[in-house]
């Protein structure tokens, strides 16, 4: 008997689905894309249990003959590709073939579908793979695709799906991302008996992500655009302002010819267009949309057709990023022109402003004194002049800058502020040495410790808002807070559902201080929803505490002298000073041995 033979076409299908339907989103984002190339102006797509139990896509396309629909469940059968040159100027969402057989072969399946003035339609029954019914059907024109009891016959990857909240997570985003590309298409989404997204068709594509991501979102965005007529390539979008960065990518998101792409160029395009303008670590929004001819790309890369690729990489990446450099230069600028009264006409230059580095300015610009309230020295720091205008305000400043705060901690132990490096460490002398802080990771170990020890209490002081503010979220987000609600006013935050997919604010905790309610309690709600936990999990106080003192701390930067000598002094107060709440160092020690050892010199005693 020979060893090697051919598989039963039901194997090589389910063998098929192993690449093409990971997850219950896998199916969608296929339905989804025939859908939209079949021409629909709406699409609805139903969910049950998390997509285990229901995937249901219905749209009003242009719908099949029952040929073509008998056809449709073959393996490599599509309408998309003629012949191998098509391969190369792919223009369609779908062109493998795979999706409904492979779909169909893990699945209790049925597809209904008509033609546009056809006096009846087509229903398939599959049950697993194997044909059970074809027959006449009465649905409107358009076709339907039911998905139930997703892989049943596949115990093994039916028992690696995640939580329902985490299925319907990825679900929610897959809508998202083809409710972006395609804003002339109406989208609903149903969860179940609750309607998650109900989007109606518009000819502006920001009215639709505002109607997605909010329109506090929106406000902070800047339009970009950029074109190369040689290579006919272009770039358009929105890219948010420098200040209002997140520390995740979930609002970044890309397109090349209205195809959701995962593009390490654009990506890398991003990362240079904000160099210096964000922390490290940090990521700007970002809806990128990229025009270019499809024989300049691959789209054959992946099997969920994940990835593409560019034949001239170089070239779109430095179109995107000069694009988007263009777009926040001149928004500084006019920014900066505001702020000065457009005077003196010394604006921001492009080049330095990239970069992050004006040329003079940056030792003496990273300098902060104690006594920050001078109106002299809160000049040389807030405004631009130039090296030689900067230097005159500071002189005479550097002997203050240098004073030396004494204080005396609870340990009995004396230590001396020297001063501020980079804008985010003090300068400590030691008993032991010199010490580096990290100004806002002490603040956040502060925050955290008496976060936590108000929420065992009881007792967390809370500000109420004048005005309550609403914010609307994207439904996972909306979940996250709905459910934590009263575990967050625990900490003083106070928050209750306000209508479809939105919040109303009342109140922050005291910790706070000036901070914007809304931007506050969305950046609070992000990190809770990717701190690396399952959505449907109760948060524990810890979780919690850790999440409000990490964003509550970014609005509490101390300045004065006074400030900066108690920051130190209640961080030495806390159980644990030298750490802050999710385990970063808050202080790095260089001893006087060590110091001496570097300079050749012998060992000193560093304070008396």
């Amino acid at each position: 008997m020979p060893k090697i033979h051919i598989m039963p076409d039901s194997l090589a299908s389910q063998v098929a689905a192993g690449e093409v339907v990971e997850r219950p989103a896998s199916v969608v984002k296929e339905l989804l894309e025939n859908s939209i190339d079949a021409g629909s102006s709406r699409i609805r797509v139903d969910i049950d249990r998390g997509g285990s139990s229901l995937i249901r896509v219905i749209d009003n396309g242009s719908g099949m003959s029952r040929e073509d629909a008998m056809l449709a469940m073959e393996r490599h059968a599509t309408s998309k590709l003629r012949e191998k040159s098509d391969l190369a100027r792919v223009v369609t969402y779908g062109f493998r073939g795979e999706a409904l057989p492979s779909i169909a072969s893990v699945s209790r399946f049925r597809l209904v579908s008509c033609e546009k003035g056809a006096l009846v339609g087509t229903e398939i029954l599959v049950d697993g793979g194997k044909l059970l019914d074809v027959g006449p059907s009465g649905k409107a024109p358009g076709s339907q695709v039911e998905v139930r009891a997703l892989f049943y016959n596949v115990p093994a990857r039916r028992k690696f799906l995640r939580a329902e909240a985490t299925e319907f997570g990825h679900i929610e985003s897959v809508v998202r991302v083809a409710a972006i590309s395609r804003p002339e298409i109406a989208f609903s989404l149903q969860h179940g008996k609750r309607e998650m997204l109900h989007l109606a068709s518009t000819s502006r594509r920001i009215d639709r992500i505002s109607d997605l991501v909010g329109a506090q979102v929106v406000e902070n965005l800047i339009e970009f655009k950029g074109h190369d007529d040689g290579k006919n390539l272009k770039v358009s979008g929105w890219v948010s302002a420098p200040g209002f960065a997140h520390r995740n990518r979930r609002l970044q998101y890309s397109f090349l010819n209205g195809r959701p792409i995962d593009s390490a160029t654009v990506r890398r395009a991003l990362r240079d267009a904000y160099s210096g303008l964000i922390d490290r670590g940090a990521f700007p929004s970002a809806f990128v949309f990229i025009e270019a001819d499809p024989s300049s790309v691959d789209v054959n890369v992946h099997p969920a057709k994940r990835e593409v690729r560019f034949h001239d990489n170089r070239n779109v990446q430095l179109l995107l990023a000069e694009s988007v450099q263009d777009a926040l230069t001149d928004r500084l600028n006019e920014k900066s022109r505001v702020g000065a009264g457009d005077k003196s006409g010394n604006h921001l230059n492009s080049k330095s402003v990239i970069s992050g580095a004006n040329e003079g300015l940056g030792d003496v610009r990273n300098i902060a004194l104690p006594n920050a309230s001078d109106p002299e020295v809160e000049l040389a720091r807030g405004t631009e002049m130039d090296a030689e205008s900067i230097g005159n305000a500071l002189e005479g400043k550097l002997i203050e800058f240098q004073r030396e705060v004494d204080f005396l901690t609870g340990s009995g132990e004396l230590f001396r502020i020297l001063g501020v490096f980079g804008e985010r460490y003090l300068v400590i002398e030691g008993p032991e040495g010199l010490v580096l802080l990290h100004r806002r990771a002490a603040h956040e170990r502060i925050l955290y410790e008496e976060g936590l020890m108000a929420m065992k209490k009881g007792d967390a002081e809370s500000q109420p808002l004048l005005v309550p503010a609403t914010l609307q979220m994207v439904p996972l987000d909306y979940q996250v807070a709905v459910e934590h609600a009263e575990m967050l006013l625990r900490l003083g935050v106070g928050i209750a559902p306000f209508g479809e997919n939105t919040i109303k604010i009342d109140a922050l905790p005291a910790m706070c201080g000036d901070a914007d309610p809304l931007r506050f309690v969305s950046d609070l709600i992000a990190e809770l929803r990717d701190g690396g936990h399952k959505a449907a999990r109760r948060f524990s106080d810890h979780d919690l505490a850790v999440a409000v003192s990490s964003r509550a701390a970014r609005y509490r930067e101390s300045r004065s002298s006074e400030e900066l000598t108690a920051l130190v002094a209640r961080l030495m107060e806390c159980d644990m000073p030298y750490c802050d709440a999710r385990g970063r160092a808050t202080m790095i020690q260089f001893s006087g041995q060590e110091l001496a050892r570097r300079f050749g010199e012998s060992p000193v005693q560093v304070v008396e």
